[in-house]
C-alpha cells in the first residue's frame, strides 16, 4: 500500500469521525475540506485543525473565543 493511500484512509476516518459528532454530514464536510485546499496535505491540515479546536473546546481552552464558537457551531452535535 502507497503513502497517498494510508494518508487518505487516514484522512476518511478522521472525516468519519467529524460526521460523527457533527450534524453536518460527510459530503459536506469534504466539501468544507475541498474549499480550503485541494491538496491532500492542505486537507489533512485543515481537518487537523478542526480536530484541535474540538479538542480545546472539549477542555475549555479558549485561544479565541470567535474561532471556538465557529467551530463548535460548524462541527460540534448539537
Amino acid at each position: 500500500m502507497d503513502k497517498r493511500t494510508d494518508i487518505s484512509r487516514d484522512l476518511d476516518r478522521r472525516i468519519d469521525a467529524l460526521t460523527a459528532r457533527s450534524t453536518l454530514t460527510r459530503s459536506q464536510i469534504i466539501e468544507d475540506a475541498l474549499a480550503h485546499g485541494r491538496s491532500l496535505a492542505w486537507q489533512e491540515r485543515w481537518v487537523a485543525g478542526i480536530e484541535a479546536g474540538l479538542a480545546e473546546a472539549d477542555r475549555g481552552d479558549f485561544a479565541s473565543e470567535e474561532e471556538i464558537a465557529h467551530v463548535l457551531n460548524k462541527y460540534a452535535a448539537r
